[in-house]
């Protein structure tokens, strides 16, 4: 190819650029002119043997030519390639009678995320709304703002993961939800909080370092202990399927007083042996809860002389355990088809 009639060549080539039907012709095109030993790539390599200012001319025209062809041929590929599809489309047939051999097991919800929709239908029947928020902190959502100061002993239990260099930490429980919902929206609020949480505890039967909790949240005027009650029993009679005797016994949070632990009546212990879900107690402990504290109203700017409410916090493992009977919390995590396929 001359360079000094690359501008009629490239006008030429065009033109049979779009008269080509075929991927396969102008692929051929392509690495005839741009290909690595194409015409306009031998123009380049050999502009050496020109003088400079010369060299600089004919480098400008073989590089404009080289960008114009390639621009007219991915244009056209990419029309070709279109017509190809929506041909292919047109002309197969698909025999959906046929028989289908599909080799894989019909998959099916982890039992924890099962029981998690379990949990968060039950509370949407009795009114509550779903919400969640970020699974990463700041000290300020996971434990100021819930009546936890910096150097109180109650952080020893909630020991957590902090990333390095900047202020965020890996939440201890769905509770900072709480604080994210109370600062954008005024009472009435009725709201459950599912999701995963993270402690930085030694991995053993009954402990993890990521596990799920169900918080629940309500606040408004004139709400008391017996609404509480109220609710916390209808859950516990529908997700256990039975009608159980329940307790409650006064317990320590940071951001609820009065606070409570909730038990219910051991419905597997049999008189003649040692019962070790409940220890022959009689009773097996399986949420917390109690009235919101003043200070967390406090910190989103509620009147708390006005409005009070109650929380209550759900380990989702946990109560999946007691209802099933499992003795090791790992065993939710293995991935072990023969435990997984039981649900």
């Amino acid at each position: 190819m001359n360079i000094d009639n690359i501008e009629q060549i490239v006008e030429k080539t065009i033109k049979e650029i779009g008269s080509i039907n075929d991927v396969l012709i102008l692929r051929r095109l392509e690495i005839k002119y741009l290909g690595r030993n194409g015409l306009l790539t031998k123009i380049l390599r050999n502009l050496s043997k020109y003088h400079i200012s010369i060299r600089k001319k004919k480098g400008a025209i073989a590089n404009k030519a080289k960008k114009i062809l390639s621009n007219e041929i991915n244009k056209k590929m990419a029309i070709l390639k279109k017509s190809d599809t929506i041909s292919k489309i047109e002309n197969e047939t698909i025999d959906c009678s046929s028989v289908f051999y599909f080799p894989f097991l019909e998959g099916s919800f982890h039992p924890i995320m099962n029981a998690m929709y379990n949990i968060v239908s039950i509370f949407q029947g009795l009114g509550f709304f779903v919400a969640d928020g970020p699974e990463m902190e700041t000290d300020w959502y996971n434990f100021e703002a819930l009546n936890i100061p910096k150097n109180h002993s109650v952080r020893d239990i909630q020991d957590t993961f902090y990333i390095q260099g900047t202020e965020k930490l890996l939440r201890t429980h769905t509770s900072p939800v709480q604080i994210h919902i109370m600062e954008n929206q005024n009472p009435p609020i009725k709201v459950i909080v599912p999701g995963r949480v993270y402690r930085n505890e030694h991995s053993d039967s009954t402990h993890s370092p990521i596990f799920h909790q169900i918080e629940g949240l309500v606040v408004e005027e004139n709400v008391n202990f017996t609404d509480l009650k109220f609710i916390l029993k209808k859950f516990i009679d529908i997700f256990f399927d039975k009608s159980l005797e329940i307790r409650f016994r006064p317990s320590y949070f940071q951001f609820t007083e009065p606070s409570a632990e909730v038990d219910i009546k051991c419905f597997y212990c049999n008189k003649n042996s040692y019962c070790k879900i409940c220890k022959n107690s009689g009773w097996i402990e399986i949420l917390g809860c109690g009235m919101v504290h003043p200070n967390v109203f406090k910190s989103v700017n509620y009147d708390y002389e006005k409005y009070n409410g109650y929380a209550f916090g759900i380990g989702i493992e946990r109560i999946l355990m007691i209802k099933h009977r499992i003795n090791d919390i790992r065993l939710f995590y293995e991935n072990n088809l023969g435990f997984l396929k039981q649900f």
